[in-house]
Parts: C-alpha cells; sequence; structure tokens
C-alpha cells in the first residue's frame, strides 16, 4: 500500500484512514509540556465540514480531519493519507 498525497486525491466522507502528519507532537498526559513525535495517526475525514463557514474554510480549508480523542486536525495538516490495512 502506498501514501496518497492530498493533491492527488481524497478519502471517502467519514472514511477513517492512516494520515501522515508532519513533525506531529503529541503531548504525553501527565507531563509537564513534554511530547512525543508521532506523524502516523488515524484519523476520519470530513469532507466540506466548513461549507457553511466560509471564513474557517478560508483560513483553514474546506475540509477537516477528525480525530480520535484530542487529536482533530486542520486539513493542511495532513500532507498524506492510507486506507487502513485489512486485519491479518
Amino acid at each position: 500500500m502506498k501514501w496518497i498525497d492530498i493533491q492527488e486525491e481524497l478519502p471517502a466522507h467519514e472514511q477513517r484512514v492512516l494520515a501522515y502528519i508532519p513533525e506531529n507532537k503529541v503531548f504525553l498526559p501527565g507531563k509537564d509540556l513534554q511530547f512525543e513525535i508521532r506523524e502516523v495517526i488515524v484519523l476520519r475525514f470530513l469532507e466540506n465540514f466548513y461549507e457553511e463557514r466560509p471564513d474557517k474554510a478560508e483560513k483553514h480549508g474546506l475540509h477537516f480531519w477528525q480525530g480520535e480523542g484530542n487529536s482533530n486536525h486542520f486539513f493542511s495538516d495532513v500532507s498524506h493519507w492510507m486506507p487502513i490495512p485489512e486485519k491479518p
């Protein structure tokens, strides 16, 4: 399976995918501003999320990446994605 550039193709609306976010910092719970770099996370693609909010769409992009927990990301944060592989 290959990574797909978001400029070439987007996932289906509400599809859960592996998302690549360069230099993505994940702050560690209970640690004083300590973080790890986790560049691959699971996100759900939300197409036209800011359709009715043109101010937000202009600033952050029309689409949105919904995370699990506190890992939401604006559209431009993600550079590549791929479908989640099937279970073994």
